[in-house]
């Protein structure tokens, strides 16, 4: 069931349960460049998203995941009929953050709390395509992956909400250098450092995600939102404090195991 097909981005629902989504990079011509165009795309599949759909999947066409923002945008002409980016930086400044707020929106929803994301990754996810990657909860990745962030080598800083899971998931240090290098991190150092939960061969991707994906459905609903927000939270909470939010999050579940609710 197809919920959205626009601006290289479509979004399909399994018909049976109404519980999986997939959410396609569809432009493999370009390898799945991104564009203000796409990532507005994007925020509407968020917002289209069914309630009943506890797991979504990201994925690209093609070799590539996705090459990272279209070049276009550099260019004096920038996108028809969009403000190219460097005549929004010429502009007001509240004008030009409200802009980026709006950009950023596309890269956010994937990690609310009621659904797990788990990004299938191929060959090369750059700058916009890592960050868009690192926004899932989960990533399954093809041997042949390549992640870079690049935008620190053309005078840029990773804005598209990717520095926070980035750091939580190798370490500050790691962060810096693949972030002031631009260099590719490959499948073996990406499953080494957490930034890959699975590596499987180009022709397993598809089925190792559908796995991961069933498995995730496993478990019901209400126990895996809460042990997602624990483990969210662990992240900023100190230990007593994490202990806790386990408490009050097991006596919740007991109330509702024993049909008592809230």
């Amino acid at each position: 069931m197809t919920l959205l097909d626009t601006d290289g981005v479509r979004l399909t629902v399994d018909p049976d349960h109404g519980t999986l989504a997939t959410v396609t990079l569809a432009n493999p011509g370009k390898r799945n460049a991104q564009s203000p165009a796409l990532w507005r795309a994007l925020t509407e599949a968020g917002r289209r998203l069914p309630g009943s759909v506890r797991v979504v999947v990201l994925r690209g066409e093609g070799k590539s995941f996705s090459a990272g923002l279209d070049r276009q945008a550099f260019t004096p002409e920038g996108f028809a009929g969009e403000p190219s980016f460097l005549d929004m930086a010429r502009g007001p400044a509240a004008e030009l953050d409200a802009t980026i707020a709006a950009y950023q929106e596309a890269f956010t929803w994937w990690r609310r709390p009621d659904v797990v994301s788990i990004a299938a990754v191929q060959g090369h996810a750059i700058g916009a395509g890592f960050q868009l990657a690192l926004a899932c909860d989960l990533r399954v990745c093809a041997e042949d992956v390549q992640f870079a962030m690049r935008e620190t080598s053309l005078g840029l800083v990773p804005d598209l909400a990717g520095t926070h899971p980035l750091v939580h998931l190798v370490g500050y240090a790691r962060a810096l250098e693949i972030c002031a290098t631009g260099r590719y991190v490959r499948a073996a150092e990406a499953e080494r450092c957490g930034l890959a939960n699975l590596v499987v061969p180009g022709a397993e991707l598809a089925d190792a995600t559908a796995d991961l994906a069933a498995a995730m459905l496993e478990a019901p609903r209400d126990a895996v939102i809460e042990t997602k927000a624990l483990l969210r939270g662990a992240i900023e909470r100190d230990y007593e404090d994490q202990r806790v939010a386990e408490r009050a999050a097991q006596g919740r579940r007991l109330r509702d195991l024993a049909g008592l609710g809230e």
